[in-house]
């Protein structure tokens, strides 16, 4: 059976009735699931992850387009994190029997309606990308919501307005592409002060000459009275889960702080936290075993509870055993 994991970042994190409203309707579509919910109030964000078919899971999509696109509305949202849009992007993540080609035909198709139907500025990303600067989420989210008006100018959307219309003042931007799996992971510093954060962040990205497949911001978030260092990674082989924490501790102490733990932020693949039990019980064999390694050695409880089988891709699916 093709499936395709599906990540869609609402500029949403407060409104929990809204939230699962949304969480109701995506588990009432056929061959679609939802596997994880994961609002933060600070960073004003609900990562929402699903699993489907590829038809069924495009439907489930574009209904929760339209559902944002009357419920939220940009012209009052702030938050710590970056946002062009009330959904702000929407990757589509090739799992089983389809390849990155395909899925991003996929994510084509429902960037085209989305503008067409819903009237909502589109831009394709990554795989899905029209031109090879567009492939960076960073340099089309460059400048915001708030810069919006002038990048539908100087940088027309694949799909949908290219103009600031009163309809797109609410909903702003969105974008859509296919990507490869990517891991969520917020590192936890010993401080309130988001400017080490940011310079470890700076350190720590991939085009400053940090490692390869991190990109990274630094942020404070009030729930957590701790800044952290937010990390997308991108290649957890040439960037994994140990090292990328192990890199901002040395960079921490550098500046009299430490990195004290990790979140992680969605769902990750088995693989990336086998690996990191692996580094820190070697002698470890079984999954559970490694599992429990990765989660001390990493100190994945330390801001919320990890629970390996709400977390881990795999084991949420039912793909593999816990």
């Amino acid at each position: 059976m093709p499936l395709i994991e599906a990540v869609p970042n609402l500029s949403e994190g407060r409104n929990l009735p809204l939230l699962h409203h949304l969480g109701r309707r995506l588990r009432q579509t056929p061959h679609v699931r939802l596997l994880g919910l994961d609002p933060n109030p600070c960073a004003h964000r609900t990562v929402f992850t699903l699993l489907g078919e590829p038809d069924a899971l495009l439907e489930a999509l574009f209904d929760l387009f339209a559902q944002a696109a009357q419920h939220l509305d940009m012209r009052v949202q702030h938050g710590a994190h970056p946002r062009l849009g009330a959904v702000d992007v929407c990757p589509l993540v090739p799992l089983q029997g389809v390849s990155l080609p395909q899925a991003a035909a996929y994510a084509r198709a429902l960037g085209q309606r989305v503008g067409q139907e819903l009237h909502i500025p589109v831009y394709l990303y990554e795989a899905a990308a029209t031109a090879p600067e567009r492939k960076n989420l960073a340099f089309l989210r460059r400048g915001e919501y708030e810069n919006l008006a002038g990048k539908l100018q100087k940088l027309p959307p694949d799909f949908g307005p290219h103009t600031f219309t009163p309809s797109v003042q609410k909903t702003g931007a969105t974008v859509i592409g296919a990507r490869p799996i990517l891991i969520a992971f917020n590192i936890n510093l010993n401080t309130t002060d988001v400017l080490p954060a940011q310079v470890i962040a700076a350190r720590l990205r991939e085009s400053n000459g940090g490692l390869k497949g991190v990109k990274a911001i630094g942020w404070y978030m009030e729930n957590f009275r701790r800044a952290q260092v937010s990390c997308n990674i991108t290649d957890f082989h040439a960037a994994p889960l140990a090292r990328v924490f192990e890199t901002c501790q040395r960079h921490a102490a550098q500046l009299g702080l430490q990195a004290t733990g990790c979140e992680l932020v969605g769902l990750a693949p088995l693989q990336a936290l086998l690996q990191a039990g692996r580094h820190y019980a070697p002698a470890q064999r079984s999954p559970r075993a490694l599992l429990q390694a990765a989660a001390n050695g990493l100190n994945l409880n330390e801001v919320k509870p990890f629970d390996p089988q709400e977390q881990i891709l795999e084991i949420k699916a039912g793909l593999a055993a816990y």
